[in-house]
């Protein structure tokens, strides 16, 4: 299935939009839509601050459909609608590539990716440094943040600096398995970072490209933490003390990560967040409450781990495949994405829970992006 023209559940979910989209029409009930064609409706504090708030998804990819004719040509109405519906400001656009060819096959993948930013001007915005967010806000259009789930493409210390001025701007360490920088989260043994980590780690931290630690192992986790000259961050994962789950972060490694200035981003995969069902927006903002709680709430964010539509409209074929392409121990059920956090119109979901749990407004906006917008301009030079 085309991600771009489908117009199944993310069109009854979401609707068709124009470029009234963001005018939020006032209906019946003191309650606002989302936008003129969708069914919802959410209260005028939930639908300012979606509208108001710099929104940044660390780990959001533009496109969960990697066929490359469908970022070879402009952007269709369509989905610059949805896009522009969603309230995201800016997309940490990152997927994984390791192997053999990971430095070439990253460079083509760079390459593509920002031809087709540079081909949607009107939509689209890369993003260098942290005042490129806030301007990427001012101007509606949507940041685009390049970065990568893997750092096999970094075959010397100098490689590092060729891809930050390439425009990477964070680097996931390794991805669920052994490479020559450290352990993944599914490897049956974590050896931490290696020598030549621990010196990636410091050229990172020179060039000024965020250190990430999502997929890595429990010890690799902690040795990065420890070793980065700076905050570091967890882009996308979730808490072992409320899933005990390979892709969750333990409290020692939250709680390390907060006292050196980090940030966590909570993701929405649906076994990430709970093994039990249903699994809802509930269960997510339980692991916001959780990292809040345990590092304050100036250290948590979100990254979300999937484009604005979601993995369970992907086409069937493409769906199958990758739900086969990981060990057992991720633990995949009939649905990956949680109820409620499954379209464009998701982080209106989450500010409407946040709310009714009495999040202030300021925490609401820091959750949304103020803390990553901190750490990104902090680290970036």
């Amino acid at each position: 299935m085309d991600k771009i023209n489908s117009v199944s559940r993310r069109q009854l979910l979401a609707g068709t939009v124009t470029a009234a989209a963001l005018a939020f029409p006032m209906i019946n009930g003191g309650l606002y839509q989302a936008h003129a064609a969708s069914p919802r409706r959410y209260s005028k504090r939930v639908t300012d601050l979606v509208k108001g708030s710099l929104i940044i998804d660390m780990l959001g990819p533009l496109t969960l459909d990697f066929r490359p004719d469908v970022y070879a040509e402009p952007v269709s109405e369509k989905w610059a609608a949805d896009f522009r519906a969603s309230g995201i400001t800016a997309f940490h656009n990152s997927i994984g590539i390791g192997g053999p060819n990971a430095r070439s096959e990253t460079l083509q993948w760079l390459l593509a990716w920002t031809g087709f930013v540079a081909r949607n001007p009107h939509l689209f915005q890369g993003i260098g440094l942290g005042a490129d967010l806030d301007r990427a806000k001012a101007d509606g259009r949507m940041g685009v943040i390049m970065g990568l789930q893997n750092s096999d493409h970094f075959e010397t210390l100098a490689d590092v600096k060729t891809f930050y001025q390439l425009g990477q701007r964070v680097s996931q360490l390794t991805y669920n398995s052994q490479n020559r920088i450290g352990s993944g989260c599914t490897d049956r043994i974590d050896g931490g970072l290696s020598d030549y980590g621990v010196a990636i780690v410091a050229e990172m931290n020179k060039v000024g490209m965020v250190v990430d630690v999502s997929h890595c192992g429990d010890k690799t986790t902690l040795d990065a933490i420890a070793m980065a000259s700076g905050p570091i961050a967890i882009t996308h994962s979730n808490c072992r003390a409320l899933n005990n789950h390979p892709r969750t972060k333990t409290d020692e490694a939250i709680k390390a990560l907060g006292a050196k200035g980090g940030v966590m981003g909570i993701t929405g995969v649906r076994n990430f967040l709970t093994a039990q069902e249903p699994t809802t927006i509930a269960n997510l903002v339980d692991q916001v409450d959780h990292v809040a709680k345990l590092i304050g709430i100036d250290k948590v964010g979100i990254g979300s781990d999937a484009d604005i539509y979601g993995y369970d409209d992907m086409e069937p074929t493409a769906y199958a495949k990758l739900k086969a392409g990981y060990k057992g121990s991720y633990a995949f059920r009939d649905k990956i994405d949680t109820d409620g956090f499954d379209d464009p119109l998701k982080m209106y979901n989450l500010v409407e829970e946040m709310v009714r749990r009495n999040y202030s407004d300021d925490n609401v906006r820091a959750v949304l992006g103020g803390n990553f917008r901190r750490l990104l301009g902090t680290t970036w030079k």
